[in-house]
């Protein structure tokens, strides 16, 4: 199989084409190890690759995805017998001691396993830049990030080396990269898709695992495959009715959806962001749905601190596991790794648990919500991608410093405008995706939307704990309205 043939299937096709034995799965995969030959050394998208062993790796030909090469991201998607760094210099001896219920799925799915995405330091960015592994980079302009936290596994994909590849989400890290790169991020309902057997609810129930992909069809088959409990997992949503592949096929009833795009945390939205969002709104009237300009009633200031109480206590703990477990010390972590720890463990406990419980204030609103509408739709995200390197200014880095030593010397409390101030700037470029994080509910990014100098922006929709079905149905809808995947055509004849 021809590279150039190979770039023009999705996941679905081409486990089609090696059921029926129009090619191999040994070609397809030589293919894909072709194209990460041609374009990584420009995108940096893979960290660690398993070329060799995924032309040996055994696989069930039953399975819906027979044969076809996945990237997995080098962050909780563990592979017994292989090294999962999290991005981080801390992590570089966790070697994982069996596979996780993703990986176990993927596998039992008929997926090989091509290697593993760059990720940023524990996933905390919404740029892939690492001390670890350096910058990824963006197809569509290699001077932009490809977003985080998966932004190796976002710029993999839409170059073409796989038609999908695993990602996670926990604060927008499938929707940023979806965004960015021009491709669909589902983020699922929390409790969709194990997160075991290493974790119960992963970032306290923030996170959720899947896919980015192409075509909404192989983000619908790859639920199928991932989704459902394991064992000891802390609770069981409904499955849906029937397979999402078959779904989706279907076309959505008439739909009301809500749409909002000021930013919750009262930062600045870029106009091509707004564009987007309001030239999705007229696709939408034009397809019979009402849409209505209307957003959840909450306060979104609330929102990011209770957000960064997460953020603050899971990288502390993070570091703390990395020390004890795998003999890492201070200087392995990157300096706002390191803040961020710091803060975690000088958050008051009755503060942490105080922002916790308020998640419920967030589902609470986001439910009256849903009682007038059946999904909202808002930008992806608030800014276009970033340069390389843009967030690590010597002003950031000094600031973050004086706010470790404030830190270290008990001049600086949590209720500080300094420690809000830091936080929000990180936050400022992305304020549209923790919403779905904290209440649990499923959220998209779709991309619709090109500028005039040929980045894609992507569009939000969410919905309802446990609404995967309709989202897909809409996606679908859109996707047949306005075909996308003719823009990754851009991108085979070279990265710019």
């Amino acid at each position: 199989m021809k590279q150039s043939e190979y770039q023009k299937y999705d996941a679905v096709a081409l486990a089609d084409l090696i059921r029926r034995g129009d090619v191999s799965s040994r070609e397809v995969c030589e293919a894909a190890i072709e194209r990460a030959d041609q374009v990584n050394g420009s995108l940096n998208a893979i960290c660690f690759p398993q070329f060799s062993q995924a032309l040996e790796q055994p696989y069930n030909k039953e399975a819906p995805f027979a044969g076809v090469p996945l990237l997995l991201k080098d962050l909780a998607q563990e592979q017994e017998g292989q090294p999962c760094t999290y991005g981080s210099r801390g992590f570089k001896n966790n070697i994982a001691p069996r596979d996780s219920e993703f990986v176990r799925r993927a596998r039992e799915g008929g997926l090989l396993f091509l290697g593993r995405t760059a990720t940023p330091e524990f996933g905390l960015k919404a740029v892939t830049e690492s001390t670890l592994w350096g910058p990824s980079r963006n197809p569509w302009d290699t001077g932009l990030t490809p977003g985080g936290s998966s932004g190796g596994s976002g710029a993999a994909v839409a170059a073409g080396i796989v038609p999908m590849a695993g990602a996670n989400d926990g604060g927008g890290s499938i929707r940023i990269p979806a965004a960015y790169n021009g491709l669909f991020g589902l983020k699922p309902s929390r409790g969709r898709i194990s997160s075991g057997p290493f974790a119960g609810e992963a970032w306290t129930g923030a996170s959720s695992d899947h896919v980015v992909t192409r075509t909404v069809r192989d983000s619908a088959a790859m639920l199928d495959v991932l989704a459902g409990p394991a064992s000891g997992d802390p609770f069981v949503i409904p499955p849906p009715p029937e397979p999402y592949a078959d779904l989706m096929r279907r076309a959505p009833d008439k739909l009301r959806i809500g749409v909002f795009t000021s930013s919750p945390y009262q930062t600045e939205v870029a106009p091509e962001c707004v564009e987007a969002v309001e030239e999705t709104a007229r696709m939408l009237e034009n397809l019979g749905h009402h849409v209505e300009y209307a957003r959840p009633d909450f306060d979104g200031m609330a929102l990011a601190r209770c957000y960064l109480g997460l953020y603050f206590g899971e990288v502390s703990v993070l570091m703390e596991k990395a020390k004890t477990e795998f003999g890492a010390s201070e200087d392995d972590f990157e300096l706002d790794t390191r803040l961020i720890g710091m803060l975690g463990r000088t958050l008051p406990l009755p503060e942490y648990v105080s922002r916790r419980q308020q998640w419920n204030d967030f589902s609470r609103a986001l439910g009256a919500y849903f009682g007038q509408f059946d999904l909202y739709l808002c930008p992806a995200t608030g800014q276009l991608p970033a340069k390389i390197g843009e967030l690590d200014t010597p002003s950031h880095l000094q600031f973050a410093a004086k706010l470790m030593l404030a830190l270290k010397a008990g001049k600086l409390v949590h209720k500080s405008g300094q420690v809000d101030q830091m936080a929000l700037e990180n936050l400022a470029r992305t304020p549209f995706t923790q919403l779905a994080n904290l209440t649990g509910t499923p959220a998209m990014s779709v991309p619709l939307h090109w500028t005039s100098a040929g980045l894609p922006v992507g569009v939000q929709f969410g919905g309802a704990h446990g609404s995967e079905g309709v989202l897909l149905q809409l996606a679908a809808q859109l996707e047949e309205a306005n075909p996308w995947f003719s823009q990754y055509e851009r991108l085979e004849e070279g990265i710019n």
